[in-house]
């Protein structure tokens, strides 16, 4: 199933927003930012840092994108569960590996269905920004 992601445009593909990123971030170094002012090249340079930082992050996530597509193939081959796609329609780029599994399973009609799992931001926001207990059980007993 693995050799079935690993093709180029599939790379491009998923990782569409890391090249985004990526030429967002040459594309703001470039700009002649001190004509304006240094204090500009100060924001251009913090900018450029942040889009390149991310962007290598995202190439970087290119074996777990290729786990994660195996993991949502087995889960689904037999019996199509949208549950298990939950997580992944809550980011642009999770949503690209959602398209992509669904076209292998000949199920892409299931898409918009997938959606409306998404949550929307402010309620991600309002969550993410909560401290969450975690409990760990070792052989049944709690810690």
């Amino acid at each position: 199933m693995l050799s079935e992601i690993s093709t180029f445009s599939r790379f491009l593909y998923l990782n569409a927003y890391a090249f985004l990123l990526a030429f967002g971030g040459i594309g703001i170094a470039l700009m002649p930012c001190y004509r304006i002012g240094w204090w500009l090249v100060a924001l251009q340079v913090v900018l450029f840092w942040i889009c390149e930082k991310n962007a290598l992050r995202i190439f970087r996530s290119w074996s777990d994108k290729k786990r994660k597509y195996a993991v949502l193939m087995q889960k689904n081959s037999a019996e199509f569960r949208p549950d298990t796609f939950t997580e992944y329609v809550q980011a642009p780029c999770g949503q690209l590996l959602v398209k992509i599994v669904l076209a292998d399973l000949n199920k892409p009609y299931e898409y918009r269905n997938l959606l409306k799992l998404k949550q929307p931001l402010w309620k991600m926001l309002k969550t993410g920004c909560k401290s969450q207990k975690t409990v760990i059980y070792i052989n049944n007993k709690k810690l």
